[in-house]
């Protein structure tokens, strides 16, 4: 059985993360790469179907179940594990590499369960590691941020648990399959529970405020991981829930116009995620071969990109010291090619044609236009001229040509961080150029052509519209050091109540309850030293004054005895 395990592409990270603080540190970097490597190649080479089953109490557990969906997520999600490994490799922090990998093993494990128990798990798995790369920047933000990230996703997994163990108990399958569009209890839940993890809102607060606090190499994973491994999952359970084609578009809205207010650039990107997902979420309401694809598409994309921004957004931090738009700006020059390769990410997510962005929106516009929505059509067009306003435009303007707004030093940036954004910035473009390179690993068969005039002359006017509204009132854009009210409010504002009668008051009660107790036990304990210099520590006797500590050891024995024969007496009577 043991043996059987290593053939989950899943178990070979985490046996990796078990593995690396055992590997001399001079090696571990590599190792760190090796391992997401070994399994690209497993998922890659692995044949379709239900390749391993173990048995548990009274169910059989499908530990790695293989189709067309789950292979290309896998692919992604180890493909970046190996270049997130060339970013970090100058890193020598045993706790991230090894969370990383623990983090990756569970977005894996997740995507290949075939049932919902061992979905779960993987689900958890992915919660404690992450969380990890958020602690390990050692900051006082950072650690109430990976605790308020912690609980949001225990919360989330109690939800999903929650919906499970519901759908089991009305005669659910344990088996992993598309769930019908009904609002019974256990959907709910478990839509909801998926939802937290995709950053829905109002469920997405933990997104915007965990990803900038995160390390920098941490941050790369994160944003690749944690909500796509939701989008595989309610691409897998809720293709067709008309509720989402709105839900997406909320989220493509809400996030561009916090990206929009947003002055930190690793907040900017978190918020520009959740606008991201927005577009796949509507895709999977859709729920038509050509949506599901796009939804997949832009899943894989996304991952690409991304990462490649929050790289490059990273540099930026390692190079100056802040991440404030309000504090950079000015130093272009000092790294041309990071510029090139973020506007290369940049310009990519904002949909430009010749890049991987733009094959995946315009299929997702294309599954919309065949189920006649005009209306989410005309919504996710501007929520795309918002994308190139705020990580197009905006960020890169602020960060590095404007005026340089506060006195900074720019140090070099490592080798290997700079072959990780190349690498990034070459899929984008692979992508772009050749897309049946990734139509050949989507779920479904397609010959979509996003290569049209009607698709080119769309694009270059939306992105011609915002360069021109973006130049006009680039100086009336907001950059100053200011906080957006989020939803985040609600449980940061009665933190204070919630911490008063749930933690001090009962903290002080046992507190109390200890000195009683001890109080207590030190009564007993002189009681049972001396049971007569306590109950009776002294009388007259002959007209003189005998006191109990004066007795002799056998005299004190007779009256303990004497004594303990009244107390058994009285008892007996009483009871």
């Amino acid at each position: 059985m043991m043996l059987e395990l290593l053939s989950v592409p899943a178990v070979i990270l985490i046996l990796g993360a078990f593995v690396l603080p055992l590997i001399p540190e001079r090696f571990r970097s590599i190792a760190f790469i090796t391992f997401p490597l070994v399994a690209l190649v497993m998922v890659w080479t692995m044949p379709e179907g239900n390749l391993l089953q173990v048995p548990f109490a009274s169910y059989e557990l499908d530990l790695l179940a293989v189709d067309g969906l789950s292979r290309i997520f896998g692919i992604i999600f180890a493909l970046i594990t190996v270049i997130g490994g060339v970013y970090a490799f100058h890193i020598k922090d045993l706790g991230q590499q090894s969370s990383a990998l623990a983090y990756a093993g569970g977005a894996l494990g997740v995507t290949f369960a075939g049932d919902f128990f061992t979905l779960f798990i993987f689900w958890e798995i992915m919660a404690a590691a992450s969380s990890y790369l958020i602690w390990a920047r050692e900051t006082k933000e950072s650690a109430k941020a990976g605790m308020r990230y912690l609980l949001v996703h225990i919360f989330g997994g109690g939800l999903l648990f929650t919906g499970i163990l519901l759908h089991l108990s009305s005669g659910g399958s344990l088996y992993i399959e598309s769930i019908e569009p009904a609002y019974t209890a256990a959907n709910i839940f478990m839509l909801l529970g998926v939802a937290l993890n995709t950053a829905v809102p109002p469920l997405h607060a933990w997104l915007a405020d965990a990803y900038p606090k995160a390390t920098i190499t941490g941050a790369v994973f994160m944003c690749a991981l944690t909500t796509k491994s939701a989008v595989y999952v309610m691409i897998r359970l809720f293709p067709g829930w008309e509720i989402l084609i709105w839900v997406g578009v909320i989220m493509a809205i809400y996030g561009t116009i916090y990206a929009l207010l947003a002055n930190d650039i690793r907040e900017i990107l978190a918020y520009s995620i959740i606008s991201q997902i927005g577009y796949m979420v509507t895709a999977i309401g859709i729920g038509t071969e050509l949506a599901l694809n796009g939804a997949t598409a832009h899943a894989f994309n996304h991952i690409i990109y991304k990462s490649l921004l929050f790289m490059a957004a990273g540099a930026v931090i390692h190079a100056t010291g802040t991440s404030k738009l309000s504090e950079m700006g000015g130093f272009a020059k000092k790294m041309p090619l990071i510029v090139g390769l973020y506007m290369i990410g940049a310009l990519s997510i904002s949909g430009m044609p010749f890049l991987n962005g733009f094959v995946s929106k315009t299929m997702i516009s294309g599954a919309l236009g065949d189920a006649h929505l005009e209306w989410p059509i005309l919504l996710l067009l501007i929520a795309t001229i918002g994308t190139f306003l705020h990580t197009g435009l905006k960020l890169p303007y602020f960060t590095w040509f404007a005026e340089k707004k506060t006195d900074f030093e720019v140090s070099s940036i490592p080798t290997n961080m700079k072959v990780a954004m190349g690498l990034g910035a070459l899929f984008c473009i692979l992508f772009g150029v050749a897309p049946q390179l990734l139509y050949s690993q989507l779920p479904y068969p397609t010959d979509f052509q996003p290569f049209s005039i009607y698709n080119f002359v769309e694009m270059t006017q939306i992105l011609v519209l915002a360069f021109v509204g973006f130049w006009f009132l680039k100086n009336h854009l907001n950059i100053s050091s200011t906080i957006s009210l989020d939803t985040d409010w609600f449980y940061r504002r009665p933190a204070g109540v919630v911490r008063t009668v749930f933690v001090e008051f009962p903290n002080n009660l046992f507190g109390l309850a200890e000195t009683f107790s001890l109080q207590i036990a030190d009564r007993l304990s002189g009681l049972s030293e001396n049971p007569i210099k306590v109950l009776l520590p002294s009388f007259v006797f002959s007209g003189r004054e005998i006191k109990s500590d004066g007795f002799t050891a056998s005299m004190s024995a007779a009256l303990a005895f004497i004594l303990f024969g009244f107390i058994v007496a009285a008892l007996f009577v009483l009871l």
